[in-house]
C-alpha cells in the first residue's frame, strides 16, 4: 500500500498573486501540503481568476487591517512555508519583514520570495511580465524564426518553469536543510535568474558550431531541416521532426520515400548549412502530400523521431490522462481532482476549516467575518 504524499502535514500560506506563486503552491499541494491561499476580502466573493487552486483553500485577509493581520500572524506560528509573490519591499511595508518579524514568530518558517526581476538588479522596482523576464534573461533572443522578432512561448518559460517551479525547488532544498538545522530561512527566487539557468545548455552551445549562428539558423532552433515542424496536407496540422542522429535520419527519409541523394544537393553533407534551404523545401513539399493522420500511421513504431503536433483538445480526446509532475512508487502525489480544468476559489472558501485545523480557532469565539468579507480576530473582553 502506497504511503501518503511526501509533503503530507506541511502547511503553506500562499499570499495571492499571479501565475508563478500559485504554481509553486499547486506543486506543494499536489504532493500533500495543506495550502491556504490568502486572498483580498470581497463583500460579494466571486471565484478568483486563478485556476491553479486544486487541493487548496482560501482565507480572506485584509493585510492593512491590524485585526485581520493578527489572523495571518497567528497562522504563521503554525506554518511551514509562506509564499511571497510581491515586489521587493511590499512585505516590509505591511509590517511583515521576513527576518525581523516572520522568522522571529516562527524560526522554522521557510519564506520563499518570488519576484520577476532580480531584487538587486537594474529593473528591481519595475513592473514586468513573463516576456520581460525572458528578455532580460537572454533566452528570448534565442527564440523565434529567422529575420522575425523573438517569439515567446506564451508564459511557460519564465512564469512557470523559471518562476514557480524554481521556487518549488528552493522550498524543497530549504526543507531538507531544516531537517538537520531545525531552522527555516528565506528562499530568494526570481524569474530572470530562474529562466537564465534553464538556458545554461543552449547558452553554452552558442560557443560551439551547433548554435553560433543567427536565430533560426542553428541545428536546434529551426535552422536544421531535420529538426522542426512541417505542415501536412490538412491545413493547420503539423508533424514534428527531430531526426538528429544518422540512424534516425535514415528512418525519416525511408518514411518520406526519399534516398539521401534526393534530399541533399550537390554532394553536400546534410549537416552543411548550405544544403539546408533545399532540404527544407523538399521536406515541406513532401509533408504536404499526405494528411497528418497518414504520416502518423507511417511513422508510428519507427525511430524516425516524427510525431504529430497534438493540440490540447486532441491530446485530451486521445485519452492522455492529466498526471502529476512525476510518479513516485511509494509516495505518489494526490490525484488530479479537476483533470484538464481549472478550479477557481472564492475568497474565504475553505478558510473556516483551515483555521480550525491549523490553530483550533472557531468562528464567533476567536474570529469573525466582517461585512467586507475580511476574517478578523475577535477582540477579547478585558473584564
Amino acid at each position: 500500500m502506497a504511503a501518503n504524499p511526501p509533503l503530507s502535514g506541511l502547511r503553506v500560506l500562499e499570499l495571492a498573486g499571479l501565475a508563478p506563486g500559485p504554481f509553486c503552491g499547486l506543486l506543494l499541494a499536489d504532493w500533500g501540503a495543506s495550502v491556504l491561499r490568502v486572498d483580498r476580502p470581497d463583500p460579494n466573493p466571486t471565484p478568483t481568476n486563478d485556476l491553479l487552486t486544486s487541493h487548496k483553500a482560501s482565507i480572506a485577509i485584509d493585510l492593512k487591517n491590524p485585526q485581520s493581520l493578527d489572523i495571518l500572524l497567528a497562522l504563521v506560528t503554525k506554518t511551514d512555508v509562506l509564499i511571497d509573490p510581491f515586489r521587493p519591499g511590499v512585505l516590509e511595508k505591511l509590517g511583515l519583514d521576513p527576518t525581523t518579524i516572520l522568522l522571529k514568530k516562527n524560526p522554522r518558517l521557510i519564506v520563499v520570495r518570488l519576484t520577476g526581476f532580480r531584487r538587486d538588479g537594474k529593473y528591481s522596482s519595475m513592473a514586468g511580465h513573463d516576456i520581460n523576464y525572458l528578455a532580460a534573461s537572454g533566452v528570448l533572443s534565442m527564440l523565434g524564426a529567422r529575420n522575425s522578432p523573438p517569439l515567446p512561448p506564451a508564459n511557460i518559460l519564465a512564469d512557470f518553469a523559471g518562476g514557480g517551479h524554481v521556487a518549488f525547488t528552493g522550498v524543497l532544498l530549504a526543507l531538507i536543510q531544516r531537517q538537520t538545522s531545525g531552522k527555516g530561512q528565506v528562499v530568494e527566487a526570481n524569474m530572470v535568474d530562474g529562466v537564465s539557468y534553464l538556458g545554461t545548455f543552449p547558452r553554452l552551445l552558442t560557443k560551439e558550431p551547433t548554435w553560433n549562428g543567427a536565430r533560426g539558423t542553428n541545428t536546434l532552433d529551426g535552422g536544421a531541416p531535420y529538426y522542426g515542424c512541417y505542415e501536412c496536407k490538412d491545413s493547420g496540422k503539423y508533424m514534428s521532426v527531430g531526426a538528429l542522429e544518422p540512424q534516425f535520419y535514415a528512418q525519416l527519409l525511408k518514411g518520406l520515400g526519399f534516398t539521401p541523394a534526393e534530399v541533399v544537393p550537390g554532394g553536400l553533407d546534410r549537416q552543411d548549412k548550405r544544403a539546408w534551404p533545399y532540404m527544407h523545401e523538399v521536406f515541406t513539399q513532401r509533408f504536404k502530400t499526405k494528411t497528418r493522420e497518414e504520416w502518423e500511421a507511417i511513422f508510428d513504431g519507427t525511430d524516425a523521431c516524427a510525431v504529430p503536433v497534438l493540440e490540447h483538445g486532441e491530446m485530451e480526446a486521445a485519452g492522455y490522462d492529466h498526471r502529476p509532475l512525476v510518479g513516485l512508487s511509494e509516495s505518489p502525489a494526490r490525484p488530479v481532482n479537476t483533470p484538464w480544468q481549472g478550479k477557481p476559489l472564492r475568497p474565504g472558501e475553505g478558510g473556516e476549516a483551515a483555521l480550525r485545523e491549523w490553530i483550533g480557532w472557531s468562528k464567533g469565539r476567536d474570529y469573525e467575518i466582517a461585512a467586507k468579507g475580511a476574517f478578523i480576530k475577535k477582540q477579547k473582553s478585558r473584564l
